[in-house]
């Protein structure tokens, strides 16, 4: 199964998180498919970034997210929703 996970980088102490489609027998930090955004925990805020089309795109095709991915994307889809109400 394709899964949507974190992948870690960064140093000790320092978590920086990469946002990966990736077959999920793969390891954490291993291959992965297509990297479609970033996740820093260290800073406060809009801490992540996210190609919402591109997820929307793997979900479609059967792609299932992890938890913390999930609560990224249906972040993003609402400041979208917000943003095209504005516009």
């Amino acid at each position: 199964m394709v899964r949507i996970r974190l992948k870690r980088g960064g140093n000790k102490n320092n978590p920086v998180y990469r946002i990966v489609v990736a077959n999920g027998r793969s390891p954490r930090d291993g291959r992965f498919i297509e990297e479609i955004g970033t996740y820093n925990p260290k800073t406060k805020g809009n801490n992540y970034t996210l190609d919402l089309d591109r997820a929307q795109y793997w979900m479609g095709v059967g792609a299932q997210p992890s938890e913390t991915v999930a609560s990224f994307i249906k972040k993003s889809v609402k400041v979208a929703a917000v943003a095209a109400i504005a516009a």
